[in-house]
């Protein structure tokens, strides 16, 4: 692998009948709202927002539809609503499209 090439091949997300299966860790109250690298797998995303009433929920979405150019209604939290450790069905792409969609953001991580 070379310096510029991003660990795509380490994020775990999984092909389902109804769209693929991103794990992802999310680090609330960062100081701005990004995705920032691969941690045992899961995508890492830094959100601005705090955890209250779902607001990191809404920005994580938010951001991952403008990174996978996805509509926000194609991408649904399906497990850990108050964890830090959460699973997302991101419908109508394949496992291989959100790899490539990501790959784009994470060739600049270390």
């Amino acid at each position: 692998m070379s310096a510029n090439q991003p660990r795509t091949q380490s994020i775990e997300v999984v092909d389902t009948p109804a769209g693929a299966v991103l794990s992802v860790h999310t680090v609330p109250r960062a100081g701005r709202s990004a995705v920032s690298g691969v941690r045992d797998g899961r995508v890492l995303v830094r959100l601005a927002a705090s955890p209250v009433d779902g607001e990191a929920n809404r920005e994580l979405i938010e951001l991952l539809s403008g990174i996978l150019k996805t509509p926000r209604t194609q991408i649904r939290l399906v497990r850990g609503h108050g964890a830090r450790r959460k699973r997302l069905l991101i419908e109508g792409l394949s496992a291989a499209a959100v790899v490539q969609r990501l790959a784009a953001v994470l060739v600049n991580q270390p």
